[in-house]
């Protein structure tokens, strides 16, 4: 999935935070609580993932006798929630895919298996419309006591560590309610206007073992916002990973799904490739406005181009370098060369690991403008509107910042960087995290942004 500018979520209630999870890295958090009411809950949460085909535990609850209630995406990419006793008290799997990288989902479970009618007892939510579409759909026995708020121990962001099903991606808004079975307009609703489903503030009881995570101190991840303070203990996750992308201001990532050869962490926010010249796109394409992102060289590897690539010609994401197809301009670390449409010529300096490029993108007067390190190259002047001042013009109408390189590790920063910055920058509307000053009249490319100037 690709989101163009024009293509934004509805605004109201504003989320700060969401909490960025890696599967390499055995992210999670846990909490084993007093017993609450076993029998009814809800668990709502907003959910951004960021690897297909791969088993990604949401949360979970799991015995000292290790049997597991697990709620995670498997590797079909469908939803699958279960609890396993020896038989499964509970099995479900939608029949829907869930394969948007680009995207935030509203995932809301509703337990309640004091209900008289089986398909009462457990309901699934996505974005505000009940899932009633199953592949699998064994419903709790009546008055089944779930792992899930009993004394065992809690997971979010994996279904449990012991299976290794660890969460990829970013997870915000996390309520859960101890003693109610609860729809989704307690979470959120349809605006009025768009249509498009929104988060709301969640005003009601928590119950004794409910929590609310908003991911707001990055001294203290685990932290509940609700009175009750139950907090959660924080395994494997640092203050670089709280971040500002989230359901309401949504910013690009690197995008797996162009192409799929390539190894993607942190977010999809750094990128390993092999040895293969492969390209990957922004989450986000542009067709006016002015946009800034930084992309940090990792390891050199044998060389890599940073640049801007026009979506409209889908066939570049098995070109060699970025910029050789037509429309297409990047720089490249090994000699300081432009790539221009198709042969590269004398641009700047060379760049290897440690150093960061930073890339600005006028589709306002159709330049694109490189620095390293703070200096830009060729003389550029990203101010310098019409006149285009050492900038390289582009042909093209929809535009996607991109990355290539072969055997090289890089890192994209496009406001919420997957590394440590050491001065701290975001753009006019305060929005995103940049080593280097963002040119005044820039901005960082995410939702809020594109609903202004996009």
């Amino acid at each position: 999935m690709l989101i163009v500018g024009g293509n934004q979520s509805a605004a109201g209630y504003d989320i700060d935070n969401s909490l960025r999870f890696d599967q390499g890295s055995s992210d999670y958090l846990n909490r084993t609580p007093s017993t609450g009411n076993t029998k009814t809950w809800t668990w709502s949460g907003w959910v951004k993932r960021a690897k297909l085909a791969s088993t990604d535990g949401i949360f979970g609850a799991r015995t000292g006798g290790g049997l597991p209630e697990v709620y995670q995406f498997i590797s079909s990419d469908v939803l699958q929630f279960y609890n396993y006793t020896g038989s499964f008290q509970f099995n479900f799997s939608t029949n829907r895919l869930f394969r948007d990288t680009s995207a935030w989902y509203h995932i809301v479970f509703a337990y309640d298996s004091t209900q008289a009618t089986a398909s009462n007892r457990f309901k699934l939510y996505v974005n505000g419309v009940q899932e009633t579409s199953f592949s699998t759909a064994t419903y709790p026995p009546l008055n089944y006591d779930s792992f899930m708020n009993s004394a065992v121990a809690h997971y979010i962001g994996a279904g449990s560590p012991a299976d290794g099903s660890y969460f990829n991606g970013y997870l915000s808004e996390i309520n859960f309610i101890d003693g109610q079975q609860l729809d989704p307009t307690s979470f959120g609703e349809f605006d009025s206007d768009s249509g498009v489903w929104k988060p709301k503030a969640y005003t009601g009881s928590y119950g004794t073992n409910g929590f609310f995570l908003e991911f707001q101190n990055s001294a203290a991840l685990g932290t509940d916002s609700s009175s009750n303070g139950n907090n959660f203990t924080v395994n494997n996750l640092t203050s670089i990973d709280q971040t500002t992308d989230t359901p309401t201001n949504n910013f690009a990532t690197g995008n797996p799904l162009v192409p799929t050869t390539l190894t993607y962490s942190n977010g999809n926010n750094t990128i390993t490739h092999g040895a293969d010249w492969k390209a990957s796109p922004s989450t986000i394409a542009v067709t006016q406005g002015k946009w800034y992102a930084e992309m940090k060289l990792d390891s050199a590897g044998l060389g890599v181009t940073y640049g801007v690539e026009d979506m409209d010609l889908v066939y570049i994401w098995s070109a060699v370098l970025v910029g050789t197809s037509v429309n297409g301009r990047g720089y490249y670390s090994s000699d300081g060369t432009v790539y221009n449409n198709t042969a590269p010529s004398a641009f700047g300096a060379t760049y290897t690991s440690g150093d960061t490029v930073g890339i600005a993108l006028d589709m306002d007067n159709k330049f694109v403008y490189f620095h390293k390190n703070g200096t830009y190259q060729n003389g550029g002047v990203p101010t310098s509107g019409a006149s285009g001042t050492g900038g390289l013009s582009l042909a093209g109408t929809t535009y996607a910042f991109a990355y290539a390189s072969y055997t090289s590790t890089g890192s994209l920063n496009f406001g919420n960087p997957p590394y440590t910055i050491s001065s701290g920058n975001s753009d006019g509307n305060g929005y995103g995290n940049f080593e280097y000053a963002v040119p005044s009249g820039y901005y960082a490319l995410c939702t809020k942004n594109l609903a202004e100037y996009g």
